[in-house]
């Protein structure tokens, strides 16, 4: 089915085309399944980045490391920066990504990750290592923008919600991964005190390359080359893409009757970004403003602290806490995988408010049960990890819910924007508000820090009761029509 071109009155093109109705109809494919390797799993990578960095922290400022480094300055500095790397870079690569698409800037800014990753790896000086944590961070930033925005934009409605909630809880693959990888890089019986840690980087590049080589199939996506004035671009590749998936299922594809009309723009303005996202769907940013910060701080209450809760109250050597951090990372990603696909089927409503709302009050459960003493090592990591199960499922939401909720052209600016404020709550507002309080050593000050994430939640769960968006199983212009649409 053929675009129809016409000349706008404005002076760009107009078009009236299938393409986004005839993506939304298409069946799961292997295509579909190569889209999700070769973008999703990148998370996994962030995840790997994130608990590899802590738990190699001891090593790093130890005698014979190679790095003249203390464990705080990872810990603080290179974390800190890492924060504001990957703050920076959404915000930077977001405005790209919807400006010169989706394809060139998830190159990127895997391009970046993959660099930055692998100079950290021959780290020779603390500036050295400070500044490509900074670079590191900025890549994995661009790559929520870039990713999320691509990812929404191929995958069938019908599967969108399930697809990218397990995607973004995939990041706990990479934790689970980081943390037993830790185990085995840093036994100096296999590897030398300064060359262990930096395999660790060095298996992250690796990683990173299989996933470029997988991504350069992954194409543009049609709603931006339509929108951009490269409709025939758009209409190719979706008969591509159709006669991919007919060849294998063995059956032709149900036709498409829905078509909608849009007037093309080569780029928009920031100004009308912000006024899209902050006025005209003030009510969406409130609730992603509210799914951030929840997550953001619920997240840093119980992890921020987690080594020192378990060493400080139950005498857990900090060699073993990585065993306690594998088994509550599991529960984060079965979370998203069980609970996924119910986001598409029971809605998202009823499941965004449902996930915030459970974690935030079995966390002041936990908080109860940690003050009365009731809890050992054991107990609270079980705690935690059904906490978790949930939150984690919830957490995923947000990125969902900024990724579909406005419209097309804004989309990669909104995740960025979003992102970053979640970002830099829970790692920077996070650290400042729940670091002392965890590691006091008082058992009230470590409740209340729990009490904070899960009022949070709890406030997060109920704005989404009353704002959440019904976009199961809805096209992405149906939930947010584009500036371009005519009419």
């Amino acid at each position: 089915m053929a675009v129809t071109e016409r000349k706008s009155p404005q002076g760009g093109g107009t078009v009236t085309t299938a393409v986004p109705a005839r993506l939304d109809r298409l069946p799961w494919s292997r295509w579909h399944w190569m889209v999700v390797i070769g973008l999703g799993t990148v998370w996994i990578l962030d995840g790997l980045e994130v608990t590899v960095v802590g738990n190699i922290a001891g090593r790093l400022s130890e005698q014979g490391s190679g790095l003249p480094i203390s464990s705080a300055q990872v810990t603080g500095t290179a974390a800190a920066l890492y924060v504001a790397g990957a703050c920076a870079g959404a915000l930077f690569f977001g405005r790209l990504t919807d400006r010169f698409g989706r394809k060139k800037l998830f190159m990127v800014t895997l391009a970046v990750y993959l660099g930055a990753t692998a100079l950290t790896a021959v780290s020779f000086s603390s500036w050295w290592f400070f500044l490509f944590r900074f670079l590191t961070g900025f890549g994995i930033g661009g790559e929520y923008a870039a990713i999320n925005s691509a990812i929404d934009e191929l995958i069938p409605s019908k599967y969108r919600g399930r697809v990218d909630i397990v995607i973004n809880g995939s990041f706990w693959l990479g934790a689970i991964g980081g943390s037993l990888l830790s185990i085995v890089a840093l036994n100096t019986d296999l590897f030398a005190a300064n060359v262990g840690w930096r395999l660790t980087f060095a298996l992250g590049v690796v990683l990173g390359l299989v996933i470029l080589l997988v991504r350069r199939n992954v194409p543009e996506s049609p709603r931006w080359l339509l929108i951009h004035g490269r409709e025939r671009e758009a209409e190719q590749l979706v008969a591509d893409i159709e006669g991919q998936v007919e060849a294998e299922k063995g059956r032709r594809l149900p036709a498409v009757t829905e078509e909608m009309t849009i007037h093309q723009r080569k780029s928009i303005g920031f100004g009308t970004i912000a006024r899209t996202v902050f006025s005209r769907y003030r009510r969406r940013a409130v609730l992603g403003f509210s799914l951030f910060i929840g997550q953001a701080f619920l997240y840093n209450a119980i992890t921020f602290g987690f080594g020192a809760i378990l060493t400080t109250f139950y005498d857990v050597p900090t060699s073993d806490t990585g065993y306690y951090f594998a088994f509550i990372a599991a529960g984060n990603f079965l979370g998203p995988l069980l609970l996924g696909k119910l986001f598409d089927t029971v809605g998202r409503r009823v499941m965004i408010s449902s996930t915030y709302l459970l974690s935030g009050v079995l966390l002041f459960g936990t908080a109860w049960l940690f003050d009365r003493g009731a809890l050992d090592a054991v107990t609270l990591t079980v705690c935690w990890c059904v906490v978790l199960f949930f939150a984690s499922a919830g957490a995923s939401s947000a990125y969902l819910t900024v990724s579909e909720v406005f419209p097309m052209e804004t989309r990669a600016m909104a995740i960025a924007f979003f992102y970053a404020i979640g970002t830099a709550a829970g790692g920077i507002s996070g650290p400042l508000v729940f670091a002392d309080l965890t590691e006091s050593g008082a058992v009230g000050d470590t409740v209340l820090a729990f009490q904070i994430g899960a009022g949070l939640m709890c406030a997060a769960g109920l704005v989404a009761v009353f704002l959440a968006v019904r976009a199961e199983r809805r096209s992405l212009e149906e939930v947010a029509r584009p500036l371009s649409a005519a009419g």
